[in-house]
């Protein structure tokens, strides 16, 4: 895969329920090693439009193009198990097929929760659940990680923990990752650009650029530019100790 290949380039895409139409017109495209952030109202579109790039979701127009041998690693939303269930963390990892003992431990220590391979699933936080879902999608080694609003159920410091954590993965291993998130305010000082999403594409650009963009303010207000600041500051005056940290609930 050449390095000036995007990962994903889709043009004019089309999503239709029905007689209703989900997505229409959205051009996008994330380079290797890329943040991108996709922000918008509730109903705008922001999963539907994950589940299309995967190819989980029928187009009704456009098209999309994966980069030749494009490997994808998941962190959906939500992930409903029976808590009576008793299947341990290493177990869960192994499904649906046996996955070595080693690269178990690996993807979990990169996740940042390296000691629960052994802990029953229903055993878990609030965060090492979500870490243990990341773990999950490391182990496909993906050029590309998708994370759809994966910190629901987090308190705001667990967010931001596991966001410095997407942050230290795309540093470590050179990975893209496209994540949707509602908490503005944590994800925007993340991103390396920022997409705002209601059924088509509003306006995109730097988390700057599109905090101070009309279509964006008319969405969300004017209030996140400050919060905006205020994380940066926040983000750039923690340690790197805090990233290994599982996030709290």
């Amino acid at each position: 895969m050449s390095p000036d290949t995007p990962l994903i380039d889709c043009h004019g895409l089309d999503v239709r329920y029905g007689g209703t139409r989900a997505l229409h017109g959205i051009d996008f495209h994330i380079d290797r090693g890329e943040i991108v952030t996709i922000v918008g109202p509730n109903g705008s579109g922001k999963s539907t439009f994950l589940r299309a790039l995967i190819g989980a979701v029928p187009l009704s127009g456009g098209e999309i193009r994966h980069a030749p041998g494009l490997r994808i690693g998941y962190v959906p939303q939500r992930l409903q198990i029976d808590p009576t269930l008793p299947i341990t963390v290493a177990r869960f990892l192994c499904l649906p097929d046996a996955v070595p003992r080693a690269r178990i431990a690996s993807a979990l220590d990169t996740a940042g929760v390296p000691d629960l391979s052994h802990r029953q699933m229903a055993a878990l936080s609030g965060g090492q659940f979500q870490r243990v879902l990341l773990a999950r999608a490391l182990l496909s080694d993906p050029d590309l990680l998708i994370l759809d609003e994966a910190t629901q159920g987090l308190d705001q410091p667990g967010s931001a923990a596991f966001y410095r954590q997407i942050e230290g993965l795309r540093d470590d291993l050179g990975c893209a990752v496209l994540m949707v998130s509602h908490e503005l305010h944590v994800v925007m000082s993340a991103s390396d650009r920022v997409i705002c999403l209601n059924g088509h594409v509003c306006c995109e650009g730097t988390p700057e650029t599109v905090s101070a963009a009309p279509a964006y303010q008319a969405l969300f207000g004017t209030g996140t530019q400050g919060a905006l600041a205020l994380y940066r500051h926040e983000h750039h005056g923690h340690s790197h100790d805090d990233i290994d940290r599982p996030a709290a609930e």
